[in-house]
Formats: structure tokens, sequence, C-alpha cells
């Protein structure tokens, strides 16, 4: 008889990653009567795992990872080839040195097992240098929980100064909001469940700053160029490079487009550009961008690095020659949206907080019911008591077994208001410099804004939501009066170039030009006007007023009840 011998495996070559961070590991395997079954073990390899910085607490602990391992769909098993693919881009070892055990079984349960290969687990590889910084601090805190108070640090200098290293708003609130909860609960252990989220909450962070969702095509030209340059100086591998660089061709394509498009809308600025820009073809930048990819499959890559910044230099110089006309404009728009965004931001959360003060209201309300009815359960009356008019934490219990505390609602309100505040302080910083006293009215309003988010957050995280809705409230009428007055000095500023272009061009000053009501003529054709026919404020912020005021005065419980009665039919009608 000839005996049956055990299978045999090995690895036949070093585990790769993929663009997407995914683990693809060949191998091979032989069996005289077929391989039925194989697995792949991965363990942490303490001993090489470099001790530094987040990685100095001894880690806890973690399983270890076991894979199946593929085997062929058809054909024998007797002696085959194949790849384990896995994506483990998120797993709390991604980056670390690892040992791979491959393990392969027969029909009567006999294994062969290869030696351990050593080798770092392969991740996602970030090329924003942030995104890079949110996932090692993900890393340290997955290590061990005991690195929150570390982490926060970390984060807190991250976020000094936002503009210069956020292209997100939303990976920057979701950043704000992981370190107040690492700060708020710093003197207790975190949970499985809140380390989890908080873990998963900077992955998303990560990922939102690494590929966004830029819908505008120069800003996703500059971020496909710093990537592609992080890339090279990294040594990235050829897949990853020729994803990059398909990336930036259509990030290219798109803005092209996007010249092409505003200089058939505005041929009169096209003509005030320079000659030599406007001969740079798009097939021209895409044979750069090949040559480029050619060098580094030849691994000349100080060449291709020198080569991309050479079209980085040129791409610049078609932006900066597109924004010649109405520069200053253009960044008074957006800073114009992005405050225009906070305040909508921060009208929801003040409808949040009402809610949550209307959600109080009926509570107590139905305690009282029941207290007059003799209904009242024992306990309930301490609880009653316990509970301040004015959302103080004693009326933060649950209402019933299955409700959430309140105080962690009330947490919660105060990070995002918290998260808006710091929002609100960098765009204020952002603004340039005011040269007439419009602008300077819209600066001071919007460090009143910032002042009441300020409090409106200390009395969130207190459980005073009576005294937040105040403070919010203030902080919303301050908004509407610098986004005002920044339209003022928009408006102001756009007029004086109007006047001088007008004077240039040898035609009369438009702001000399008004209709039979005295108001200025339209900046687009002679009809109509840009000014508002209304003396005032606009009626919708006018409206709103008026919707923030009503639920300021329902929160004071302290007005008579027919008036507070009166005041709740109100906003039911709103």
């Amino acid at each position: 008889m000839t005996p049956d011998t055990p299978p045999v495996i090995t690895a036949t070559g070093l585990a790769e990653r993929s663009p997407s961070g995914e683990t693809k590991l060949p191998f091979s395997a032989s069996d005289d009567y077929g391989v039925t079954h194989g697995t792949a073990r991965i363990t942490l390899d303490m001993a090489t795992v470099d001790r530094r910085y987040g990685l100095v607490l001894e880690p806890e602990p973690v399983a270890p990872v076991t894979l199946d391992l593929p085997l062929p769909y058809n054909g024998s098993t007797d002696t085959f080839k194949e790849t384990l693919v896995e994506d483990l881009s998120k797993h709390p070892w991604a980056g670390l040195p690892v040992a791979l055990t491959l393990t392969a079984n027969d029909a009567i349960d006999q294994t062969g097992t290869n030696t351990p290969e050593i080798f770092a687990l392969p991740g996602r590889r970030f090329f924003d240098p942030m995104a890079a910084a949110l996932v090692e601090q993900r890393r340290d805190l997955l290590w061990n929980r005991d690195n929150a108070q570390r982490i926060a640090l970390v984060l807190r200098a991250l976020t000094y100064l936002p503009e210069d290293i956020f292209d997100s708003q939303k990976a920057y609130l979701t950043t704000r909001s992981v370190i107040r909860r690492l700060e708020i609960n710093a003197k207790t252990p975190l949970t499985d469940k809140m380390r989890d989220e908080l873990a998963e909450a900077l992955w998303k962070a990560a990922l939102q700053l690494e590929d966004g969702d830029l819908a505008d095509a120069e800003a996703r030209l500059k971020r496909a160029q710093e990537r592609l340059s992080e890339a090279i100086k990294n040594g990235a591998t050829e897949e990853e490079i020729a994803k990059l660089a398909e990336d930036m061709r259509r990030a290219m394509r798109d803005y092209m487009e996007k010249l092409a498009r505003e200089a058939e809308q505005n041929p009169d600025q096209q003509q005030s550009q320079d000659g030599e820009q406007q001969e740079i073809t798009q097939e021209q930048l895409q044979e750069m961008l090949d040559r480029i990819q050619d060098l580094m499959r030849e691994g000349r890559t100080e060449e291709a690095q020198a080569l991309l910044e050479q079209l980085s230099e040129m791409m610049r110089n078609m932006q900066m020659a597109q924004r010649q006309q109405g520069e200053g404009q253009g960044q008074g728009q957006q800073a114009m949206r992005d405050l225009q965004e906070t305040l909508r931001q921060q009208q929801g959360l003040s409808d949040e907080a009402f809610k949550r003060l209307q959600e109080q209201f009926n509570s107590q309300r139905q305690q009282g019911q029941n207290g007059q009815q003799g209904q009242q359960q024992p306990g309930q009356q301490g609880q009653q008591g316990n509970q301040g008019e004015q959302g103080q934490p004693g009326g933060e219990g649950n209402q019933n077994g299955n409700d959430q505390p309140r105080a962690l609602s009330d947490r919660e309100l105060a990070e995002r208001q918290e998260a808006l505040r710091d929002m609100l302080e960098s765009q204020r910083n952002g603004l340039p410099d005011a040269g007439n006293p419009e602008g300077r009215a819209a600066r001071d309003a919007l460090e009143r804004a910032e002042r009441s988010m300020g409090d409106a957050g200390r009395s969130l995280d207190k459980g005073d939501i009576s005294q937040a809705l105040n403070e919010q409230s203030d902080a919303l009428d301050a908004l509407r009066e610098g986004i005002e007055s920044l339209g003022q000095e928009m408006a102001r500023n756009q007029s004086d170039n109007m006047g001088r272009q007008g004077d240039q061009a040898g035609r009369p000053d438009p702001n000399s030009e008004r209709d039979p009501l005295g108001r200025q003529a339209g900046s687009v054709g002679r009809l109509g006007s840009d000014e508002n026919l209304l003396n005032g404020k606009d009626p919708y912020l006018r409206s709103r007023e008026l919707l923030d005021e009503i639920r300021r005065r329902t929160g004071e419980k302290s007005r008579p009840k027919i008036e507070l009665e009166y005041l709740e039919r109100l906003l039911d009608r709103f």
C-alpha cells in the first residue's frame, strides 16, 4: 500500500496591497489525494513592532485573524496555485508586522503547514497627510484605549489651523466631535462600543479627506496633483501610480472643460489672458502625465517628480490667469456661502434643542397630571422633584427604561455647538481685512455670534436647554447681521469696481444710473435692480427671527399658562 502523505503548502510570493487596500497573498498547495480545506492564520509579531508613540502601552487582546483559503472551482486539488484576497485595511494591525501561518488539510484530516512568514499587514494607503495622521490616531486608539487623552491632544493640535489642512468641513466637524467625546470621557475608561464608534468616525473623516466629494473641478485637480506627488515621494507601486494618474487625467479633463465653458461665457476675459498660456492644450498635458508614468516604470522617480512639479506649475499659472478677473468677488461669494451654511446648521441645532425642551416640558406636565389623579407610582415623586424647570441635569433621567439618558443627548448637542463655533471662527479668520465700515460691522457681528455659540455650548453641556435657546437665538441674530453686513461690503466693492471699469472704458459710472424709484440698475442688463424692494431685512430672515423669538418665549415656563398655550398654538401653525 502507498502511504497517504500530509499536504504541502507554501507562500509563493510576498503579500501585496491593492490600490483599494486589499491584501493579496499568492500560495501553492499539493497533496497526493487532494487538498480538502486550507486556512491562513495571522498573529501580531510583537518582537518586531516599533514600540513608540501610541504603541508604547501594552496592546489590548485581539483575536488572531483566521481566513479560509480559496480552492480551485474546477479541476484537481492535487496541485494548484491560488491567491488569497481579503480586505484587512480597517484591522487594528494594518501596517504592523504580523506572522502568517498557512495550513492545508486532506480528506483524513492530515495537516501541512508552512514556515511562518513575517511581513507588514497591508492596509489602505493614505496619500493625504492629514488623512494618514487620523488613521494613525485610530490605530493607537484600537491598540489601547488608555491612549485616549494622548489622542485628544494630538487631534487638538492638528485642528489648530483647520483652514490650512482640512479640505472638507465635514471631516473637520467629525474630528472635532471625536475630540470632544474623548475629553468628556477623560475620567472614565471608554467602553468597547464608544471606542469602536470613535475609531469608525476617524476612519470616515480620513476617507473624506483622501477621496473627498468635491464638486469643483479645480479643487479635484489640486487634490489629484497632491496625491500623485505624495505617491511618487513615498515609493508607491506601479499599480497605485497608474490609478492616481488616471484620477488626475479625469480631473484635468474636467478642469479644461470648465475653462472652455467659462471662455465661451466670458469672451472678454479670455482675450485679456496671456496668449502663451492659451496655447497649452489638453493633449499636451496628457502627454506630460503619460511621460511621468513612463519615468516611474523605469525607476526614474526624481525625473518623474520634477516633471510633475512642472506640470503642476503650468496648471497653477492657468488657474491664476483664470481668476485674475474678480478674484476678490469670488472669495467673498465663497465666504458668503460658507456663512450661510453655518447659519443653516445653527438653525437646525436650535430646532433640535427646542425639541428636547418640549420633551422635558411634556414629561413634567404628564407627571403633574398623574400626581393630581393620585396615580403616581412609588419612586416617581423623587424623580419629579429632581427635574428642574430649566432642564438641569437632574431632569435628564429616562422617561422609560428603553430611552437613553438625557445627559448623553445634551452632551452631543454641546459637541455639535462647539464644532459649529470652531467652524465659524475659522471662517471669520479667513475673511480678508476689512477696509470699510460694512466689513468691520460684519466681523464684529460674527465675533458676537461666536461668543453666543460658546455660551450656548456650555449651557447645553450643563443641561440648561432654556438658557441655551436664548443664547442660540442671539447667535442666529448676530450671524444674520454679519451675513447682511458682508453682503453690503461685497455690493460696495463690486460697485466700486464697476465704477472704475466704467471710467476706464469711457462709459458713465453705473452708480449714476438710477431708475425712477432711485434704485441702482442691475449689473446684468438694464432692466430691474439688484437691490431689495423692501426696506429692512429679508422677509425670510425676518420670519425666522419671529419663529426663534416665539420658541424662546415658549421656553420661559414662568410666563402665564394662557400665554404659553397661545405660543404653542403659534408653533403648531408654523
